[in-house]
């Protein structure tokens, strides 16, 4: 609730939540401006459409589970593929608000095996993120950490992925299989015994943080060059 204090969230499709303590608008870049549960705040979003979704695709086209394509990239974080997905399986909202825009997977070769297609999806889910990050951060709003929820977040090489794309740390919670309803159990109590907000909104406990990783921050970098590069160049192709 506190301005600053923001969330990715990893499932089907993904938001990137930012709390603000003004109205900061970026209609051009799809970012969600709203007035928030409490007076005189607001929230921001940047939403993608495909997160989750986008394993699960290649899980129906591989005929492999989500666990048994992630298990084939190890626990380190590897060096960005040379294989680029774009997660556009069902358009875009943030930053292109582009409901044709369609997916694809780039720079594809003879040695492109299953395992580089999945770590082109998790990393093209990142470095959607990014742009999210990135469409917040044209409306004034910066980020320096965020807190990971939604089933993709059990995913730990995703979450490294990210926090590298992203380069802010993410935080993991103890507890959050029951966040939603506590957070409305919180709202409700404010509204009943008008307690202070921010004594009662207390951040969730973390059971770690995972780092971006230092090594391979410059390589993330270039490879979410190419991912940018790639929208203007696909657009008239798949729209």
């Amino acid at each position: 609730v506190r301005a600053g204090q923001a969330f990715v969230s990893l499932g089907t499709s993904g938001v990137l939540f930012a709390a603000v303590d003004s109205c900061r608008p970026n209609p051009a870049s799809a970012v969600h401006t709203f007035c928030h549960a409490l007076p005189g705040a607001w929230h921001q979003m940047g939403v993608i459409l495909s997160a989750t979704d986008s394993l699960n695709w290649l899980c129906g086209v591989a005929g492999r589970t989500a666990a048994e394509l992630t298990a084939g990239l190890g626990e380190a974080l590897r060096p960005p593929t040379s294989v680029t997905f774009l997660p556009y399986l069902s358009g875009e909202r943030t930053p292109h608000n582009d409901a044709a825009i369609r997916g694809a997977f780039a720079g594809l070769a003879h040695l492109s095996d299953r395992a580089a297609l999945t770590q082109a999806v998790l990393e093209g889910v990142a470095f959607a993120f990014r742009d999210s990050l990135e469409a917040l951060r044209e409306a004034g709003t910066g980020l320096s950490r965020v807190t990971a929820i939604g089933g993709g977040s059990r995913a730990r090489y995703w979450l490294k992925a990210i926090a590298t794309a992203l380069e802010i740390p993410v935080d993991l919670p103890a507890e959050g299989n029951f966040g939603a309803a506590f957070g409305a159990a919180r709202l409700g109590l404010i509204a009943a015994e008008a307690a202070d907000p921010h004594a009662v909104c207390t951040p969730p406990k973390t059971a770690g943080t995972i780092e971006p990783d230092a090594a391979l921050v410059p390589a993330y970098r270039e490879a979410y060059r190419r991912y940018r590069a790639l929208y203007p160049a696909i657009k008239g192709a798949t729209s």
